[in-house]
């Protein structure tokens, strides 16, 4: 997808407000991928992505912004936490399981869009066979209607929904579970992939599940036998390593400067980063991955530490730093009413299944606002996070003694009265010990 900077912004603008410079600095990094495509081969191999440094408190979109770049390219995108991975000696896991991790979720979008390509075909197969496998049970039925004929009807008819949930008793291949290596290693031994490839039949199970869930694992058996398997693995492995996207979060954790105790550990697992991020080859399930030119972004509040305490070679290899800014009230207004997923759509459409038609006013938003930004001035700032503390609350009354379809749609009228009386404990006392998240 060959979206301008400009266009970019213009999409995570619909599900994040504010942190223009963030915007800007990882819209320009993706559209650098797409213009890098389009030169030759040779300067491709010299031209690497210029990585990013997000330094802002929590809950301020540094992870959303790097979520919803990923999801808007379809590009394979995992997060991970810095503090998860420590140095040869302590507990914790290998560094070059995040390479893994990603060409999993690769390997996981390819298939998709091959399965989906193929969804039709393997469809019709499997609602064939869910068809003769009902026409055993009724045969009383079929009368004088020849069996191809009324194996067709079924065929119609299944592919319409009616048997959703009539149950039957099927064949399905019995597919082992991986078995992991070691705990939290990433490495896993699939056995039904090993007895395939020796040439031995997939093992079968008879269960008994309702027609849907039947269509559904027969059409998932019949996509897997039409799709080149190989050939997913190699678009799967070019995507990980061309588009791949790496979230790594709180880097300050491990950023610290000195000799002596936690910060030989901390320094030691940016020594065990920087050759990831430098350009190295790590060996996954489906082959080789070169990291040369995978995009890490990495983040961190840097409350206590700064970028600088990083070490000097992991440093270079972030040139862009970025900072995002505390949200303002003005700013938890529009997260109240402009994304597409909005909390107060989400709290609207959650109590509309209890028949609750939720309204917010204008000076209700306002008022939420206000105290949001009041209460992360106060005490900790947890940004756009406060919201659903502030919302929790506010809602409690509502969500607990709405319930049950019998009852007619009641309109409820959020307004700021309403906000300033339900809030007045909070307000006065700042008190969210129990709703802090």
């Amino acid at each position: 997808m060959d979206l301008t900077p400009k266009q970019i912004v213009h999409e995570l603008d619909k599900y994040i407000i504010g942190q223009d410079e963030a915007k800007k600095a990882v819209s320009i990094a993706l559209r650098n991928r797409y213009r890098r495509s389009m030169l030759s081969a040779e300067l491709q191999d010299d031209i690497t992505p210029k990585n990013i440094i997000m330094k802002g408190p929590t809950g301020v979109g540094k992870t959303e912004i790097a979520r919803r770049l990923a999801k808007l390219v379809k590009a394979p995108f995992i997060k991970v936490e810095a503090t998860k991975y420590t140095e040869v000696g302590y507990v914790g896991r290998d560094v070059e399981s995040m390479v893994r991790d990603l060409a999993e979720c690769a390997m996981r979008l390819v298939k998709e869009e091959k399965t989906a390509e193929v969804s039709y075909k393997a469809a019709a197969v499997a609602e064939r066979k869910i068809a003769k496998v009902l026409a055993e049970t009724k045969k009383s039925e079929r009368g004088e209607t020849a069996k191809e004929v009324f194996e067709q009807q079924l065929v119609d008819d299944i592919h319409a929904g009616k048997y959703d949930n009539t149950m039957i008793e099927i064949e399905v291949n019995d597919v082992p579970k991986p078995l992991e290596l070691s705990p939290g290693s990433g490495a896993a031994i699939d056995l039904g992939s090993i007895f395939g490839g020796m040439g031995l039949p997939n093992k079968k199970k008879k269960r008994k599940i309702s027609v849907k869930e039947a269509k559904n694992l027969l059409v998932a058996e019949e996509a897997d036998k039409l799709i080149d398997n190989d050939a997913v693995a190699a678009e799967a492995l070019r995507r990980a390593e061309n588009d791949g996207i790496i979230f790594i979060d709180e880097i300050d954790k491990i950023a610290g400067k000195g000799n002596q105790g936690a910060d030989v550990s901390r320094e030691g697992v940016q020594r065990d980063i920087l050759p990831i991020v430098e350009g190295c080859t790590v060996m996954t399930k489906y082959g080789p991955v070169k990291t040369d030119y995978i995009l890490f972004i990495a983040a961190g509040a840097f409350h206590i530490s700064k970028v600088e305490d990083l070490i000097p070679e992991l440093q270079g290899r972030f040139p862009i730093q970025v900072e995002l800014k505390s949200l303002t009230k003005k700013d938890f207004i529009n997260i109240l009413t402009q994304p597409r997923n909005a909390i107060t759509t989400q709290y609207s459409a959650l109590l509309a299944v209890d028949n609750i038609e939720l309204r917010f006013t204008e000076d209700a938003i306002e008022k939420i606002a206000e105290i949001s930004a009041d209460i992360n001035e106060t005490s900790e700032d947890i940004g756009a996070r406060r919201l659903h503390t502030v919302m929790e609350y506010l809602l409690e009354d509502i969500s607990f003694n709405a319930g049950g379809n019998d009852y007619p749609v009641i309109p409820v009228e959020i307004n700021g009265k309403y906000v300033e009386e339900h809030l007045e404990k909070i307000v006065r006392n700042r008190d969210l010990k129990k709703y802090v998240l």
